[in-house]
């Protein structure tokens, strides 16, 4: 397809799992889900820059300050730093 060209172009390696298994899928579309009601639908941004700016800037804030219930009350990074440390 058009789609896998332009990956393949770009030197980008497409992730896929075999037919019916969307567990691997799951975790990310979860993160989308959260970006879109979180940052995308509550602005309107000014420029491609302005977006990328509050991307990075919800990226950070979803890694080091949001804290999520399933990681014990504690953010994606603190659960990891937590994990690795009782391993």
């Amino acid at each position: 397809t058009k789609y896998q060209h332009l990956l393949k172009e770009n030197n980008i390696t497409q992730s896929m799992s075999r037919k019916g298994n969307c567990l691997d899928n799951a975790v990310i579309e979860n993160f989308f889900g959260l970006l879109k009601s979180e940052l995308l639908y509550l602005q309107e941004f000014e420029s491609i820059e302005q977006f990328k700016q509050e991307l990075e800037a919800y990226i950070l804030y979803y890694n080091h300050l949001r804290i999520k219930e399933k990681l014990k009350g504690l953010t994606p990074v603190e659960y990891r730093i937590q994990s690795s440390l009782a391993a």
